[in-house]
């Protein structure tokens, strides 16, 4: 059975292409712990059907999906009308 799990933060690198951007995300347990997945496991992760993340963006729920550009694979959130891709504007994990 596939888990939905809450993207809440993500690790951003300095660079500026959104598509190379996000280093990987994290969230909160429901027993309150937090949790931290490096890009390339959330995107297997996803891709194994293990998991699928969601997040919220200007105040409704959206798929996280994966997604590719030049070859390199990144998240991005489903098409909801938001610009830019609500990941980006999600605060930095501790």
């Amino acid at each position: 059975m596939v888990a939905d799990i809450e993207i809440k933060c993500i690790k951003k690198t300095n660079r500026t292409d959104p598509h190379e951007r996000i280093h990987g995300v994290g969230g909160t347990n429901p027993g309150g712990s937090r949790w931290y997945l490096p890009l390339e496991q959330a995107i297997a992760g996803i891709e194994a059907e293990t998991w699928r993340f969601w997040t919220n963006g200007g105040g409704k729920s959206v798929w996280v999906i994966v997604a590719a550009h030049n070859g390199h694979k990144y998240l991005k959130t489903e098409a909801d009308g938001i610009h830019p891709n609500n990941l980006l504007s999600l605060p930095e994990c501790s």
